[in-house]
């Protein structure tokens, strides 16, 4: 790692890239989609240097568009390729992390595998994300979110007692299971890394970051506290006061009071009779009470609701949709929207000290002085980003 440069902000600003958290630390990413991109992504937007390499598109290769290509430091070039090769070897030996997102057994046959990085760059941590893991029966097969999801259990608990399991977008393993768990790890090494002076090889897999998610769930069926079934237990749907609610309207609003204190203050500002409503420590009597709330919701739209008990401690919010969500007026007073022109996320937490970057690419304004690049190397790189067809290598 070495010191950053000054690196300007979305709205123009300049702040010192040496207060940011992982200023002057250098990636490679080897390409690929998903959660691979996204843990590059985060890693830059909390400070890192990072240069992606990329496959040069092809006509006719069905490109699609890359949400994670614009603003990034890019090296079209095909790995497969003695030169392709050669520009990616030449960066791994200045780099400190190294992110690949191929089947086992992929970067091997390139030359790019870890022992062949280690020799070069005995410091260089080497994460590997894949869905399945670099072992057991299923690495070497192709698979999706879903399928990961759906091995570690999770897939199973999301949905309805009747309509069964819902997919729940692709946040859950690609994302929350893939790249964060990635990121623990890299992060970790890292920190390791201070002590020992050596890098690491990550094995971060998809279907383990999401069993690892479900731990809560999983240690509560252990004591016997958590059903085995969809819409049975306190915090998937069973509970009616923790569930979602149509409003007059058509709208949603999302109902959250689990401990009695907020379960009554819900009561007390929607006007209802706690004496006459169905017992809530009666899972028998769940259905009425669910149908009584039902009803209840569905006399006003949902921004009525939102403005009854906004500030109540009810636990009550409207479940606002893609494009309302930025536009909400504490979403708005947090910045949480502030990448992107204002209607991407921002993709780290808010430090005490450390600003982070706002921008959505590696390096917008193409600050990769943490690399100390050859003239040779600078050439290679290009930023900003067509669509990246999809791939498999």
């Amino acid at each position: 790692m070495q010191a950053g440069a000054q690196q300007g902000g979305q709205d123009g600003t300049v702040m010192d890239a040496g207060g940011l958290p992982l200023a002057g630390l250098c990636v490679v990413d080897l390409g690929g989609i998903g959660p691979g991109p996204f843990c590059s992504l985060v890693l830059a937007a909390l400070g890192a240097s990072v240069i992606r390499f990329e496959r040069p598109s092809r006509a006719g290769d069905g490109d699609l568009v890359d949400p994670f290509a614009d603003g990034r430091a890019t090296i079209h070039a095909d790995l497969k390729t003695p030169e392709g090769k050669a520009a990616a070897l030449s960066l791994v030996g200045k780099a400190d992390m190294l992110i690949e997102g191929f089947r086992p057994g992929t970067t091997e046959r390139l030359g790019l595998g870890p022992d062949d990085c280690a020799a070069l760059n005995p410091r260089l941590i080497y994460g590997r994300m894949t869905g399945w893991g670099q072992s057991g029966p299923f690495a070497a097969d192709a698979g999706h979110d879903i399928n990961y999801i759906a091995l570690s259990g999770v897939l199973h608990a999301i949905g309805t007692c009747e309509g069964g399991p819902v997919v729940p977008l692709n946040l859950l393993g690609d994302f929350a299971g893939g790249s964060f768990f990635l990121i623990i790890g890299l992060l970790a090494a890292l920190a390791e890394r201070e002590r020992s002076g050596r890098g690491q090889v990550i094995d971060a897999a998809i279907v383990d970051g999401t069993a690892a998610l479900s731990w809560f769930i999983q240690a509560l069926r252990r004591h016997g506290a958590w059903r085995d079934a969809r819409e049975a237990n306190l915090l998937d749907g069973g509970a009616p006061w923790y569930g979602v609610y149509e409003t007059a309207d058509g709208g949603h609003v999302a109902l959250g009071a689990l401990e009695p204190q907020f379960y009554d203050r819900f009561a007390a500002v929607a006007g209802l009779d706690i004496d006459t409503l169905p017992s809530r420590d009666d899972p028998t009597q769940w259905p009425a009470l669910r149908a009584r709330i039902a009803t209840l919701f569905r006399s006003r739209s949902r921004d009525e609701w939102a403005r009854l008990f906004a500030g109540s401690d009810a636990c009550v919010a409207p479940v606002l949709s893609l494009s309302e969500a930025p536009r909400h007026p504490h979403v708005m007073a947090r910045g949480v929207f502030d990448a992107g022109g204002g209607d991407l996320p921002r993709l780290t937490p808010l430090f005490g000290r450390s600003p982070t970057r706002r921008g959505y690419g590696t390096s917008e304004h193409g600050d990769l002085g943490a690399w100390n690049l050859s003239d040779a190397e600078a050439a290679l790189v290009s930023f900003g980003g067509a669509g990246v067809s999809r791939r498999s290598t």
